[in-house]
């Protein structure tokens, strides 16, 4: 109670801290939060937020952190108004039940960071429970939080008192090692909160902070892939002959890779048992959905339905995948492979990266969104964001690139660009890659077959392509060659070279070096 009085929360009605998986679910089911599904998930739905609120995000402007923060992606909050919100949001919690989780982030302990969850909702004290590290009886006995997250969904801000953009906030003090979250119900804003802080604080440790994938093979070899949404990050990473590190957060520091988390939250629109048999098996009591739909006599999930919301979500320990390497931690990584949907069509299935090229593309992350998939969008649009993870950057690009571009050498890694989206045209004309052939591409890679073979160089992305792959056929290696039309391959090469020019002109800072590893637009 004296650790809760220093952050205002003294006239608490009941503490409830680090229950159990069971406690935790009957405290949601008796507070009706949610319901089972019929292998014992509990299913939330979230209300008018079924995913993050990036525009309503705020890093408040501290002296200690002004000079450091990447204002051009992160919006600021002045002190003033965040204590004003603060201090309604403290009153708001009086004499009422909240959930304590105390754990941490970083499955290396020598990185790790203590950390303490406050929920006004038992199912998100579930989520924090299964998505954070679980700490031991005597690491709980004497935790000694670093930085606290507070998240009270029920509290709404007042746009017109609080200088927010809508009832919905995220802001981060990091002066105050404070994080309050207030107006969603979704619990994706606790988790990629935390990221944040972590994306801040580890590289000036030395350690470069990842959104991606991570898993070892038999061999104890790891490997790094890196993608957006609909790129194939959690398929391909979930592979049955490796083992899982972690789906979406690591760090990469002097000892190797290392999980920031204990679990996992996939997306569960079309998910079928065939197709992602370890996720779908993953989805059983301790696990908590979001906004799945469910059949009201049965309790069946409907996984295709995008009823509520086509981000549906599940959330569950990582050691409910079957192989998972517990603890998270892994030596540094033989192959990082960059995943991109290039729906018009003209990147190379699959591509040897240099050092600088390794460094533009991933300041660059690339990947397209389909016609049809928002209004608006007749046809493929490029999509750019910095290290495959913009919105939880609070440091500019640059830093991790540096970071990333260092370990490269030091370590040396293979890196490789693999599309995942079109080939023989752009969407509409041509053909998604075959998911068995990017497969094969990918064990290739990881397993060093591409390393001796010879290669060829894309005149306009100066990208090294290999000439043969096992299992794969040797025409489609090189994207021109699958496309009828080649002028019209050649024009639209040029197009999306046009895309990523201008997109890394925003960025200061790149070296020359760097920036001569782009594409070519010269004739």
């Amino acid at each position: 109670m004296e650790k809760l009085e220093k952050i205002g929360l003294s006239n608490v009605k009941h503490v409830y801290r680090n229950l159990s998986v069971p406690r935790l679910v009957e405290e949601a089911l008796k507070r009706q939060e949610g319901f089972l599904t019929d292998t014992g998930a509990l299913n939330v739905y979230t209300g008018k937020y079924t995913g993050r609120s990036p525009n309503d995000k705020f890093i408040v402007d501290e002296p200690s952190v002004h000079d450091d923060i990447w204002w051009g992606n992160n919006k600021p909050m002045s002190p003033e108004k965040f204590e004003r919100i603060l201090h309604r949001l403290q009153a708001y919690l009086q004499n009422r039940d909240i959930f304590i989780f105390d754990g941490f982030v970083g499955a290396d302990a020598r990185w790790r960071l203590p950390i303490r969850v406050i929920n006004e909702f038992a199912y998100q004290n579930l989520f924090a429970h299964q998505l954070f590290l679980r700490p031991t009886d005597d690491e709980l006995r004497y935790h000694e939080p670093e930085f606290t997250v507070i998240a009270a969904p029920g509290f709404k801000a007042l746009p017109e008192l609080d200088g927010t953009n809508s009832e919905a906030f995220i802001i981060i003090s990091f002066e105050k090692k404070l994080i309050i979250i207030g107006g969603s119900f979704y619990a994706g804003e606790i988790k990629k909160s935390v990221f944040s802080i972590m994306n801040y604080l580890m590289p000036k440790k030395g350690v470069l902070s990842m959104h991606c994938s991570a898993n070892m093979g038999e061999d104890k070899s790891t490997a790094l892939f890196f993608g957006l949404s609909g790129t194939g990050k959690t398929t391909l990473s979930a592979d049955p002959d490796r083992m899982l590190i972690g789906d979406d957060e690591h760090g990469w520091s002097e000892d190797g890779i290392f999980n920031f988390e204990g679990g996992c939250y996939a997306k569960c629109i079309n998910l079928t048992e065939e197709r992602e048999p370890q996720i779908y098996r993953a989805i059983k009591f301790g696990a908590v959905l979001e906004n799945v739909v469910i059949d009201e006599e049965t309790r069946k999930p409907d996984y295709d339905s995008d009823r509520v919301t086509e981000n549906t979500r599940a959330a569950y320990p990582v050691d409910f995948i079957p192989g998972s390497v517990i603890p998270g931690v892994g030596g540094h990584p033989r192959t990082v492979v960059f995943l991109t949907a290039d729906a018009f069509g003209v990147l190379p299935p699959i591509a040897k990266l240099s050092r600088e090229q390794a460094m533009y593309y991933f300041i660059s992350g690339y990947t397209s969104k389909l016609a049809g998939t928002e209004r608006g969008i007749t046809e493929p649009q490029a999509t750019f964001s910095s290290c495959f993870g913009s919105p939880f950057l609070p440091l500019s690009p640059m830093v991790y690139a540096r970071l990333l571009g260092e370990k490269i050498e030091k370590y040396d890694v293979n890196v490789f660009l693999v599309n995942t989206g079109w080939s023989g045209g752009p969407y509409g004309v041509g053909s998604r890659m075959s998911l068995k052939f990017t497969r094969a591409m990918i064990k290739a890679a990881l397993n060093g077959l591409l390393d001796n073979v010879e290669y060829e160089q894309d005149p306009v992305f100066k990208l090294m392509m290999p000439k043969s792959c096992p299992q794969v056929p040797d025409n489609i290696l090189n994207p021109r060659n699958t496309w009828a039309d080649k002028s019209a391959y050649d024009e639209t090469a040029r197009k999306l070279a046009a895309s990523f020019k201008k997109n890394i002109d925003k960025f200061e800072g790149i070296s020359p070096e760097v920036l001569a590893a782009g594409p070519n637009l010269d004739d």
